[in-house]
């Protein structure tokens, strides 16, 4: 016999801006009995979903947060009521989002679960830049996301990833970026091009454009806040208004 349960959606919110919500995030939203919102996301968001309670379980770098067994709990007890839980993430839920350990949490406790596609951070620092991440002129083959922050604080091999010639777009990367360009610079030059984009498509969005030799300095210098993405490979020498290396940008 199939059981009462609720269903949980992980849906993406993208990097900020609302509009780039999808259709699809709206409809689900305005389903939803239960909103459980990321710190990362607009808290407007809840006006897509008018019949829902509002849960908020923060989580940023280096502030107390909700324990993510917490959040998986919460959204069990929920679905075990029967409720459409919408658990809205920054960004895509499946890129550094936590989605797998939910899914794979909720799944084992019998619950359906669903996943909505948002517009990643990396993307959306892109736009903001207007450059293509995979720019043929520039002989670019694809782009690699990784993670500066690792459950276990190591670091990733720096070396190989950049060895790889991809575009790098760094996640969680802005407090450890000393390590991140001295990791990078044991195999690319001191002028491949670089940019940091922090709350990339909000109002407080910021862009650096810069190079490697030069990423650590100019983020301090510039006081680049978190939530920031950062991107390196010659794809970004194409940015808009920049002549790199020769001059660095701050806007």
């Amino acid at each position: 016999m199939e059981n009462a349960y609720g269903k949980v959606w992980l849906i993406g919110a993208g990097p900020g801006d609302l509009e780039l919500l999808t259709l699809k995030a709206a409809r689900v939203l305005e389903s939803a009995d239960v909103l459980v919102v990321d710190a990362l996301v607009d808290p407007a968001v809840a006006r897509f979903a008018p019949k829902a309670r509002v849960v908020t379980t923060g989580k940023r770098a280096g502030c107390r947060s909700a324990p993510q067994d917490f959040i998986q709990r919460l959204m069990r007890r929920y679905a075990r009521q029967g409720k459409t839980v919408a658990r809205v993430k920054g960004g895509d839920p499946l890129m550094f989002g936590r989605a797998g350990e939910e899914i794979a949490y909720l799944t084992a406790n019998g619950i359906a679960v669903e996943v909505v596609n948002g517009v990643t951070s990396a993307l959306a620092a892109a736009a903001s830049l207007t450059v293509s991440l995979t720019h043929r002129d520039f002989g670019v083959g694809g782009v690699t996301f990784v993670t500066a922050h690792r459950q276990d604080h190591s670091a990733p091999d720096w070396a190989t990833l950049a060895a790889a010639g991809t575009t790098l777009a760094i996640y969680m990367g802005l407090n450890r970026v000393d390590e991140v360009a001295d990791g990078l610079l044991a195999a690319l030059p001191a002028a491949t091009p670089a940019a940091v984009v922090a709350c990339a498509s909000t109002s407080a969005e910021r862009k650096l454009v810069t190079t490697l030799g030069a990423l650590a300095a100019d983020c301090r210098a510039a006081k680049m806040p978190a939530p920031a993405l950062i991107l390196v490979g010659d794809a970004l020498g194409a940015a808009v208004g920049t002549a790199l290396p020769a001059e660095r940008a701050v806007a």
